[in-house]
Order: structure tokens, then sequence, then C-alpha cells
């Protein structure tokens, strides 16, 4: 015990619990080491129970490597005490210290595989409540259970599962691109959560996009489309991402030339005509009511143009204005709302959020329209039908 105050500095500032466990697993190294003597035979369990002594909580706080320097002074001790006294029990030590060292080796790999299974675990239900949205106030806590450093930005990236799946590959290829991930596999497909630092690296550069990541983890994922969701602010609000994610993957086929990654942005049409509800909400929010706020002139000349097969001659003549007129509110069209109308994949989605935006404006003006309970025309009615039944 001397030896190990002297000779190991983690020892020495270990709380009194602590070291008495440790003392005593040392203690029963060397009744173990005297029953093994008196009959060798017995040597595979009696290396094995050497570290049964030793409570739960002690595995955790002391490292294999402070385990191994523990081995290493006790065998010292012996050598010294023992080995020079009698050559002949040199042999003895080494042969017993090195099963020990096995033993402690085996302890630390049951635990350790134990561990990745509860990772894996763990691991699969965060996983699940992002992509079903029912996570609760304990989700950051068990992201940074399983080494989430991200404190910025995430996105979800959504492909297929490979036959043989090799976890490692993902996580090698997140690491060199500085950020974190969350594996997860849904039936045939494959769900890998990214996550960021809100700040800059420590270089002073700018952090790389998630559609740069994305391409790099392509290499983890089968063969099938790959798509990644919007970034989002934590990952609290990941569902956000993954949902989007998701429906871009159930629409990737309708689009012929489909990129490898895409964002889901990419194919708001698609999601949209599919029915899904975040699409038409992002269209009408980024695309509609911009330019409807904006100018009605901007939105007549935008759907015109569309309608007229992208032909700035028809639009001219339909709205009675110049053709240079059209293309300056072309150019502001697309200023206003990022989108560049005489692409041909753009002006699907501009065309797709008018048709939407004018369905939305006319389905609201027929709620405005009827009578709401209650309301004076109402017991106008009411009161008429009372007289005729009189």
């Amino acid at each position: 015990m001397r030896a190990l105050d002297d000779r190991l500095p983690w020892y020495r500032t270990m709380p009194p619990s602590r070291r008495s466990a440790v003392g005593l697993v040392a203690q029963s190294g060397i009744t173990s080491f005297i029953a093994w003597h008196e009959d060798p035979e017995a040597q595979p369990w009696i290396a094995a129970d050497v570290f049964a002594a030793a409570p739960r909580e002690l595995l955790r706080s002391v490292s294999l490597q402070q385990t191994l320097q523990l081995i290493r002074t006790v065998v010292s001790v012996f050598e010294e005490r023992i080995g020079d006294a009698d050559p002949r029990m040199r042999e003895p030590i080494l042969r017993y210290s090195r099963e020990i060292a096995f033993a402690a080796a085996d302890v630390y790999a049951r635990a350790a595989e134990s561990r990745g299974l509860w990772d894996a675990r763990l691991e699969a239900l965060v996983v699940d409540s992002i992509l079903t949205g029912e996570h609760d106030d304990e989700l950051p806590s068990r992201s940074a259970a399983l080494g989430w450093h991200g404190r910025g930005e995430c996105a979800v990236l959504v492909g297929v599962a490979p036959r043989t799946l090799d976890v490692d590959v993902i996580r090698r290829k997140a690491r060199h691109a500085g950020c974190d991930v969350l594996v997860g596999v849904q039936g045939t497909r494959l769900v890998v959560v990214i996550g960021r630092a809100a700040a800059e690296d420590e270089a002073g550069d700018d952090p790389i996009e998630f559609l740069a990541i994305a391409s790099q983890l392509a290499e983890g994922f089968g063969e099938g489309h790959l798509v990644l969701g919007p970034a989002v602010p934590s990952i609290v609000e990941a569902a956000r991402s993954a949902k989007a994610a998701l429906a871009g993957f159930a629409v990737a086929d309708a689009w012929r030339r489909t990129p490898r990654p895409v964002r889901a942005d990419d194919l708001l049409p698609e999601r949209a005509l599919a029915g899904d509800p975040l699409a038409r909400a992002e269209l009408l929010r980024g695309i509609y009511q911009p330019l409807r706020d904006h100018s009605s002139d901007l939105l007549a000349t935008l759907a015109c143009y569309l309608d007229t097969g992208r032909s700035l001659e028809a639009t001219a003549r339909e709205l009675f204005v110049h053709p240079n007129t059209v293309r300056y509110r072309l150019k502001r069209i697309s200023e206003i709302i990022g989108w560049d109308a005489t692409g041909a994949r753009e002006a699907l989605a501009l065309h797709t959020a008018i048709i939407l935006g004018a369905i939305h404006d006319a389905s609201r003006e027929r709620a405005q329209r009827q009578p709401q309970p209650g309301s004076q025309h109402q017991r106008h009615a009411a009161r008429g039908k009372g007289a005729v039944g009189g």
C-alpha cells in the first residue's frame, strides 16, 4: 500500500472509499497468488476472481491504463520482497502476473462490450424519437451521453441502408468533417443526424456546409437517393429536419435527375404534390406571400411569364408592357425571394407556389363570405322562418 501511494499520483488523489477498494483488489490478488501457487490447476478461476471484490463503480473511475499500473506496482513489490530472496519464485510471479493482466483486460473488454450495446440501444431510441417528433426534455441529455457535442445547427440525412452497415466509416468521416453524428436504421432506411458547433472553429474558418458533409458521408450509405433535411438551430428541433428529409426521400424518384445528395427543399414541388404540409407551407411562406405582399404587378408578371412558357415577348404582349419591363420585374422577383424564374427547375417550384397560393386565397375568401354562427344574417333568417311557420 505504501508503494501504491508513493508511485501512483492518481492513487493519492482518490477518495478514501476508492483507495480502500483498490487496496481490497490488491489484497485479493496477493491472497489469490498464494492459493494459485499451492494449486496451479486453479489458475483460470483464481485470476478471474481477483477483480470480483471490486465494487462496480470502481470500474468506471479507474481506467484500464491505471489498472495495469496497479498490477505493475504490485508485481514489482512481489519481485522486490520475494523474487530477490528466492530466485525460484520469479517464474511463478511472471506467470501469475500474466494471468492477472489478461483477466483485467477481459473485465474491461466485457464492460466495453456491455457499454457498446447500451449505447447502441440508446442511440436507436434517440434517433427514433427525432423521427417521430415525440421527444421530451431528456433528448439533449441522452444525446450528450452518446458523445454529442454539437451546440449549434443540425440536419438529418436519410438514405438507403447498405446490406452490410459499417457505422465506423460514417463516424470516421464525420470526425474528419468536424461534426457529430447519431446513426439509426429504420427498416431499409439509414438515418444520420448531423450536428456542428454554433460558432466558428478555432482556425476562424466558417463551418463546413451540411451538403458537403452529406457528400462525405455518402460512402456509408447504400445505392439510392440521399436526401438532406434543412438545417435547424438545435437537436431539439431536429424532428422538423427529419420530417422534410423523409418526405423528400419518399418522392425523390419523381425527379428524373435527382442529385446525390439532394436537399429536401429542392424537392418542394414533388413533396407538395404528394401532400406534404411542410412543403406547401414553405412554398407559400417563401415564394407566394412575399410576392403578394410586395407588389401585385410582380405576382401577376410571374404568373403570366410561367403560363406563357417563359416567353418574354408573349408576357409583354399580354401585360401591355415592354419586354425590358418584364426582365426588370423578373430580376426584382429573384432579388426578393431568391428564386430565378428563368430556370426550368426553379420555374416548377414557382409555378407550384402560385397555384397553391391561389387555392389558399380562394378558400380563405370563401370562408370569410360564409356567415358565422350567431351572425345577424342567421338571426334574420331564423326570424323569417318563424314568421312563415306562424
